[in-house]
């Protein structure tokens, strides 16, 4: 199993090692923070609740977890090692120079906001594998990381460092030319800075502006940040036809970008006190709870639409879905086709798997046999399809937050036109629910039932002549108000 040494284990490490350990890595921390731990598993509370909200793969089997007395023990044998200590220039090269005494070869990632990569490698053993991987919080949502390398960084490293970040869901920016502040934070940087003096003139109050942000112009950015954005303004003349009609304001005094605002206690005391009016009703943890759920809303849109940020989670899926071994079913017993988790939006009211996901379970688990036997997606865009016609669902047990679950196909009866399955829902072995299923093969583009191709029926028949030697599960053709079974706790 891969290791991560995480180096520092505030708000941001703690994410870096929630984002590690969740996607199956084993993750070593050192923070001399005698809080550090108390922090980190809050940080992998939260993380544990969000991050398997965004996939449709199971997620793989969380690594190990440990905190190391010193830098040394922490990045003994890792893959990769991620810097998170505070924005001091001369601290970050004490501990590089800790670092790289034990792993010299180990790419070694630094969180920093503002700082290049040239200023972080001076005097370095081996500046050649220092880089900056700039992340955003949430790190365990969130997924850019802003990898900028300088002109001393080994290419390869910064190749395997990117792969690596792909590989736990992140999509690695890469900045070409180091700069201050890398690329977003210089955004951030001027927002922030003209928010201030809206504050300080009187104009706005800090809940104001996030309002005129997450009203407006926030739900734009978020999907299709600034430039596309523009370019809708333009209407179907696009980007031209925006700079001609608002170019010329850039001359206007709208901002005060250039200016600073007295960074004084008054200011202060003016901004923290319009907060607490504003938030204060919350604990941090629950305006972090909050977010991550809003953040979980809205990222799955994304992801619906394969847009955006939606997209690099469709890709960390089909990934994920590749690497995962194969079902290997077997055609004489009941076919294991498919593995899942129990994610946060599949509970109901009362802490249960809801009934809808039992449905998305076999359906899951049907698709992949259909894929199995030939009549995959491939299949569909050539006009012919296997609709569903009856399902009859019976509740065994509870599924709850984070179970892993398997959907197993037995074929009861099959011709050419009709596939009749038995789904088993189980965890741990025992059935949760049973779905019987009448599918029907049918002609798209008529819209009535047709026989199946002979390539599928040849993979479809063995199966069913195997699956007829089986025992008939006592509740197929069961029928609602039996008294057989159990129902839905």
């Amino acid at each position: 199993m891969p290791k991560a040494a995480i180096i520092g284990g505030g708000v941001i490490g703690g994410g870096w090692a929630a984002r590690f350990l969740l996607s199956g890595w084993d993750v070593a921390i050192f923070d001399p923070d005698p809080q550090a731990e108390r922090k980190v598993a809050e940080v992998l509370e939260n993380a544990r609740a969000s991050l398997p909200a965004l996939s449709d793969v199971p997620m793989p089997t969380e690594g190990q977890l440990h905190f190391t007395k010193d830098i040394k023990s922490a990045v003994k044998e890792v893959d990769y090692i991620q810097e998170s200590v505070s924005e001091r220039l001369e601290l970050k090269h004490r501990v590089y120079a800790e670092i790289q005494a034990t792993a010299p070869d180990a790419p070694l990632g630094s969180s920093t906001s503002g700082y290049k990569p040239s200023e972080l490698q001076q005097d370095a053993r081996n500046p050649g594998k220092i880089f900056v991987a700039h992340p955003f919080n949430p790190v365990y949502l969130l997924p850019l990381v802003e990898v900028v390398p300088s002109v001393k960084f080994d290419p390869e490293c910064t190749d395997r460092a990117k792969e690596i970040l792909r590989e736990i869901g992140m999509f690695p920016l890469h900045v070409r030319k180091e700069i201050d502040a890398h690329i977003a934070d210089r955004f951030l940087e001027a927002v922030w800075r003209e928010a201030l003096w809206l504050v300080k003139d009187g104009v706005a109050t800090t809940e104001e502006i996030d309002e005129a942000i997450r009203m407006g112009f926030g739900l734009r950015w978020g999907q299709m940040g600034l430039f596309e954005t523009y370019r809708i303004a333009g209407g179907e003349a696009g980007m031209k036809h925006f700079l001609a009609q608002f170019g010329p304001c850039l001359t206007w005094p709208w901002t005060r970008l250039t200016d600073v605002p007295d960074f004084n206690d008054e200011l202060v005391d003016l901004i923290a006190g319009q907060s607490d009016a504003q938030s204060g009703q919350h604990s941090i943890r629950e305006l972090e709870r909050i977010r991550d759920r809003n953040l979980i809303g809205f990222l799955r849109v994304l992801k619906e639409s394969n847009w955006g940020a939606g997209r690099v989670l469709l890709e960390h899926d089909a990934r994920r879905r590749a690497a995962a071994p194969d079902p290997s079913p077997d055609n004489a017993a009941p076919m294991v086709m498919a593995h899942m988790q129990v994610l946060p939006g599949w509970i109901d009211y009362n802490g249960h798997m809801t009934e809808s996901r039992y449905l998305f379970a076999s359906s899951e688990t049907t698709d992949a046999f259909l894929r199995y036997i030939g009549a995959g997606m491939d299949y569909v865009a050539d006009g012919h399809s296997y609709y569903t016609a009856e399902t009859h669902i019976l509740h065994l047990g509870e599924a709850k937050l984070g179970d892993r679950l398997t959907g197993s196909v037995q074929v009861l009866d099959a011709d050419e036109k009709r596939l009749h399955v038995f789904i088993r829902i189980e965890k741990d072995g025992a059935p949760v629910a049973t779905l019987e299923q009448m599918l029907l093969h049918v002609d798209m583009a008529k819209g009535r039932a047709c026989p199946a191709a002979p390539e599928v029926l040849a993979l479809l028949n063995p199966i069913r002549d195997a699956h007829a030697a089986l025992p008939r599960p006592e509740t197929a053709g069961r029928h609602v108000g039996h008294q057989t079974g159990r129902g839905k706790s």
